[in-house]
């Protein structure tokens, strides 16, 4: 196997070109610096490193554009006539993967929404990069991202949501058989659709009671906010602006922030409002517990024709499932399982890691269940409010 780090080849900031991925730089003491490494993708990329005093980059040329022309050194040659067996990651190291990728979409967040905040423009590239890993994530094998990102945390709703909604915009898209590049440019619009939010006051952001009439229409303005926002980001596809801009319309044209009525509402900006409702029901917040995805699933369909889209609603409930990967449900003889794996499988008939009993009230010895061969079937899926025992150990 190839190492990454054989594959480097120190360039002069001066000699880099777009396309080239960088690993590592050189500052003016010399000193290497692990940096976010990615691949330089604007001319504004490169004069960002001379402004921040870099002298030289480590490129890797595997890593690199092709049109770049970049030699392989000879030690990372592959020999000839030789293979090299790859060993499948394991359902754990799966989950770490997916842990530290949904960890990195937070820091990132975090950092562009408090720039944001004090009124630096968005930079479009992080968010290209992170969108290129969700995807390799979603299309390689979900069932892990799916575990990991059902562990919520009320008091980091904005970012859990906004990466969830990028997240479920890809799967979805996925399902329809969407182009890889626009399941991108969905993911990039899901990671930001919420951006106008950080100039809304706390106090109602996180306000635990019904919002009054004045508050509502404060909470509502964080749209206007996103739009100046986008208006100042350079980069940003339409397709990602309309994620972020279109996910509180409606089709009757009571929505906003434009009122948007039946066809004026894009494919992509029906699929971003129906996901953006599904993720906020399902999650706990400050105000409420969260919502079994079948109990969600429900309103969606309550919220039809006038306000969702019908036959996309239909279509996400098959996507997602009855009983999604890292749901819980309550099985025929009263225990209670994570839904572990379903890729593969019908909704049905998911293997399930069991860790409880609502019949007797205590922990039980973990037993993954595999519904196709076992005597016992989902009685119905569960909220984690309904539980005396708190799940979150168990992902």
């Amino acid at each position: 196997m190839i190492k990454q780090s054989d594959a480097l080849l120190k360039i002069p900031v001066t000699q880099l070109s777009i396309g080239m991925f960088v690993s590592q730089i050189e500052d003016r003491n010399n000193t290497i610096t692990i940096s976010n490494p990615g691949q330089i993708r604007s001319r504004e990329d490169i004069i960002k490193l001379k402004r921040n005093g870099v002298l030289n980059t480590w490129v890797n040329a595997l890593r690199s554009d092709p049109s770049c022309g970049l030699p392989i050194p000879k030690h990372a040659q592959p020999e000839a006539q030789t293979s090299t067996v790859i060993e499948p990651l394991t359902r754990t190291q799966k989950q770490d993967k997916s842990k530290e990728l949904l960890g990195e979409a937070k820091d990132l967040l975090r950092k562009v929404l408090s720039e944001t905040f004090e009124g630096k423009a968005i930079e479009v590239s992080p968010f290209e990069d992170l969108a290129d890993n969700m995807l390799e994530s979603v299309m390689g094998d979900p069932d892990a991202l799916r575990c990991m990102s059902a562990l919520r945390s009320k008091d980091a709703y904005l970012l859990e949501h906004s990466i969830n909604v990028a997240f479920l915009l890809i799967t979805f898209g996925e399902h329809l058989k969407l182009d890889k590049s626009i399941l991108k440019q969905f993911a990039i619009g899901g990671l930001l659709h919420d951006v106008g939010k950080i100039y809304i006051d706390d106090k109602i952001l996180h306000k635990p009671s019904k919002l009054t009439d004045d508050e509502f229409i404060q909470m509502k303005g964080h749209q206007q906010h996103a739009i100046e926002i986008m208006k100042q980001t350079t980069g940003l596809s339409q397709i990602s602006k309309d994620v972020c801009l279109m996910h509180h319309e409606k089709l009757d044209g009571t929505g906003y922030p434009y009122g948007l009525k039946g066809e004026q509402l894009p494919h992509h900006g029906r699929m971003s409002c129906i996901i953006d409702i599904y993720d906020a029901l399902t999650a706990t917040r400050c105000y409420k517990e969260a919502m079994s995805p079948a109990a969600a699933f429900k309103i969606l369909l309550k919220l039809t024709p006038f306000h969702l889209d019908k036959a996309l609603v239909y279509e996400f409930i098959r996507c997602i499932g009855v009983y999604p990967t890292g749901s819980l449900v309550e099985l025929s003889d009263s225990r209670v399982g994570i839904v572990w794996e379903s890729k593969g499988r019908d909704a049905l008939h998911p293997i399930v890691k069991c860790f409880y009993s609502l019949k007797y009230k205590h922990y039980l010895e973990i037993t993954y269940v595999d519904l196709l061969t076992a005597d016992v079937n989902i009685e119905r899926g569960i909220s984690p409010s309904s539980l005396d025992v708190d799940p979150s150990p168990f992902y």
